[in-house]
């Protein structure tokens, strides 16, 4: 157990990449301990699309700027900001050596006539996702690599869908960059047990 909880102390997210190459193999590993998440149904409802091809990394990064450039200005954020943000974007995407974007699929959850427990085993379907993600970022962690959890493909899911042509029933929730890490972040700062914790249900305070 020291070990899992070391594992999840030290794992950052690493936004800055070297140049050297992750082997297939240790992609592998990595995306073999996401599947090995706990999930609702054992459905495992996890999709993973990994892109390595700088052509593949460049058109999805502006393509994705392109609908948050969109939205800002519906913000109103000036011409020179949004101009600034969305560079960074696509930079930042286009320099890490690997994008793995994680989908969630309902194909194998329940279905329901009654749309409200339709819409909570959605629900069940997503959890089930980011505990994959989660596993993929510890496993990465293990392996020597450093990795980012984005939420950026959640914002522009249906131009996620037609640059990489992603089927119907599978959508894009997240995207992880992936790579050996040139630098190592400090520790965020981390509320305290107290702060979120509360009393169980006989009033003792955990």
């Amino acid at each position: 157990m020291t070990h899992v909880i070391d594992a999840i102390k030290t794992r950052r997210s690493v936004r800055t990449y070297s140049s050297r190459k992750v082997p297939l193999s240790v992609l592998r590993r990595v995306l073999e301990a996401a599947g090995w998440a706990p999930s609702a149904h054992n459905a495992q409802p996890w999709r993973f699309i990994v892109l390595t091809r700088a052509v593949e990394k460049q058109t999805l990064a502006e393509a994705m700027a392109g609908a948050w450039m969109a939205n800002l200005a519906k913000q109103g954020v000036t011409p020179q900001v949004r101009k600034n943000l969305c560079k960074a974007s696509v930079e930042r995407f286009t320099r890490a050596p690997m994008l793995i974007i994680a989908c969630v699929t309902m194909e194998d959850m329940d279905r329901y006539a009654d749309e409200s427990r339709q819409r909570v085993e959605r629900d069940l379907a997503v959890q089930s996702l980011g505990a994959a993600v989660q596993n993929l970022l510890l496993a990465a962690h293990a392996c020597g690599l450093g990795a980012c959890w984005y939420s950026a493909s959640a914002f522009c899911k249906e131009t996620v869908r037609k640059v990489l042509m992603i089927p119907e029933e599978v959508e894009p929730q997240a995207l992880i960059t992936l790579g050996y890490p040139a630098e190592k972040p400090r520790a965020p700062r981390r509320k305290q047990l107290q702060s979120y914790s509360y009393r169980d249900c006989w009033g003792r305070k955990l």
